[in-house]
Formats: structure tokens, C-alpha cells, sequence
């Protein structure tokens, strides 16, 4: 049990954290063609604007679901197996175990 709740941290850290890398290379790239784009078509600056945060808003988005996936396997991991409490099923719980 302590072997799945390391591994499934492991992964919820892997998650996170190539989530953020990815989504700051996207909005960086993102960013440095905004720029190239305005520079050669300033009459163009205000429509490229509106589209270039919407598509950030897009990549957090995309990150922001990763973390949240993340947060579904820390808290309410599907992965182990929950003893049963009740009485009745005890033994049940316990032949399982092999």
C-alpha cells in the first residue's frame, strides 16, 4: 500500500510539474511570435492581442486540468483499495488479503 501512495505521489509531482513546463514553453513561444507578428503588421496589434489571450487562457486551461487530475489521484485515489468498516464484511476484507 505504501508502495502505490509513493508511486501515485510520484506521478501527481510528474503531472504538475510537466504541466508547468509545458504550459510556460507554450505561452512563451506564444508570446515571442505575438511579438515578431506585431513588429511587422502594427495595424494588426489588437486583433492578434485578443487572440494571443485566448489562446493563453487555452494553455492554463489545459495546465490547470493536469493539476486537477493531480489533485483526484491524491486525495481520492482510485488505485487503493479501501478496507471495509462494517462488521458484517470484516472477515471478507481479510480473506482478500493473501
Amino acid at each position: 500500500m505504501e508502495n502505490i501512495l509513493g508511486l501515485v505521489a510520484l506521478a501527481c509531482g510528474l503531472i504538475v510539474g510537466l504541466g508547468a513546463i509545458g504550459a510556460s514553453i507554450g505561452i512563451a513561444l506564444m508570446g515571442g511570435k505575438f511579438l515578431e507578428s506585431s513588429a511587422r503588421q502594427p495595424e494588426l496589434m489588437n486583433e492578434l492581442q485578443t487572440k494571443m489571450f485566448i489562446l493563453a487562457g487555452l494553455i492554463d486551461a489545459a495546465f490547470l486540468i493536469g493539476v486537477a487530475i493531480a489533485l483526484v489521484f491524491a486525495f481520492a485515489n482510485p488505485f487503493v483499495l479501501k478496507e471495509s468498516t462494517d462488521p458484517l464484511h470484516a472477515e471478507e476484507g481479510l480473506s482478500r488479503e493473501h
